[in-house]
């Protein structure tokens, strides 16, 4: 790379497909050198020229190109995503690299004159937790964190401990569907509250109970609930990452379970059940074959933002925010 040469901007096109490719190949390759449970495949610019081209035609896809002299030395794509996230753009995992990180800045100040101008004004980008210079440089553009995506090995088989006294653990059965409905409502709920203060409300209370009553019987679902006292006081629910819609791509890594769901009653936390739960949902993958589990929570989310990363759950991927007042 030629550093005396100027930066340049300039909108984002299809010519630079194969140079963004490269650029977001190494990028992952890096990433991978941290947690190598990602995806090998995205090491190829192959995979990673296809990500790039699938967000660059998404309806609404934007974004930006830098280079220096003749060189492709960053790119920034990004695209809304449904109406319920306010009007948004997103910087998908693969929407983005650089050579170096200060780079971005200049990237997100072009490409983001066009969004406002066209009334999106809230900003989200998904970027690896494992490079601190990369995240610091989004911070300095003004996004904050919002959520967190994390990996960890599946557990050995004297990994996982006995539950709290007074706590059992086991698969939910039919006449735990009002419990597992009321619990599906409160963690949105809980989200609402402060510090999260989530936009997205809850789903109504009977609503989920009939669906809940539809697929319980759905065989890519493992579902447990936590007792206490003879009442069910929380639950979790495992599976595997494909049913995921949140990870994906660069994201998704493969033959990986995933802890899709986790909830206590207010009344009952402090207890140990909601590590209980995710121990359970752990040895449910382990002995299902999966190499890893994934899960992901908001940041804000005080309990599950020191819950799992004590579980032993890792960031691979941070969703950073920033919206335009």
């Amino acid at each position: 790379m030629s550093r005396g040469a100027r930066l340049e901007i300039r909108s984002f096109s299809d010519d630079v497909l194969d140079d963004a490719a490269r650029l977001l190949s190494g990028r992952h390759r890096d990433h991978r050198r941290a947690e190598p449970g990602l995806a090998a495949i995205f090491e190829n610019e192959t995979a990673t020229r296809t990500e790039i081209g699938a967000l660059a035609r998404k309806e609404g896809a934007s974004g930006a190109v830098a280079l220096r002299g003749d060189e492709v030395v960053g790119f920034l794509v990004g695209a809304p995503r449904a109406p319920m996230w306010g009007p948004n753009i997103w910087v998908e995992a693969a929407g983005h690299a650089v050579a170096e990180p200060e780079i971005v800045r200049d990237l997100y100040g072009f490409a983001a004159s066009r969004w406002v101008e066209q009334g999106s004004t809230s900003h989200y980008i998904v970027v690896p937790a494992t490079d601190p210079a990369l995240v610091a440089a989004w911070f300095g553009s003004g996004f904050g964190q919002q959520h967190v995506h994390a990996i960890r090995e599946v557990p050995g088989p004297d990994e996982i401990g006995r539950p709290p006294d007074g706590i059992v653990v086991r698969q939910a059965l039919l006449v735990d569907i009002p419990a597992l409905a009321a619990l599906e409502v409160e963690l949105p709920a809980h989200q609402t509250r402060s510090p999260v203060f989530s936009s997205l409300p809850p789903p109504g209370l009977e609503a989920t109970i009939g669906e809940w009553e539809a697929d319980f019987d759905d065989p890519r679902f493992h579902v447990v609930v936590a007792e206490h006292g003879g009442r069910v006081i929380g639950s979790a629910v495992g599976c595997s990452i494909v049913e995921s819609s949140e990870h994906h791509g660069l994201a998704r890594p493969p033959d990986a379970g995933y802890l899709a769901f986790a909830a206590v009653f207010p009344e009952a936390r402090g207890l140990g059940a909601g590590r209980a739960l995710g121990e359970a949902v752990l040895a449910w993958a382990r002995d299902a074959g999966y190499a890893t589990v994934v899960t992901d929570w908001r940041q804000t989310n005080l309990l599950s933002s020191r819950t799992w990363p004590r579980l032993g759950f890792r960031p691979t991927f941070r969703r950073l925010h920033r919206a335009i007042a």
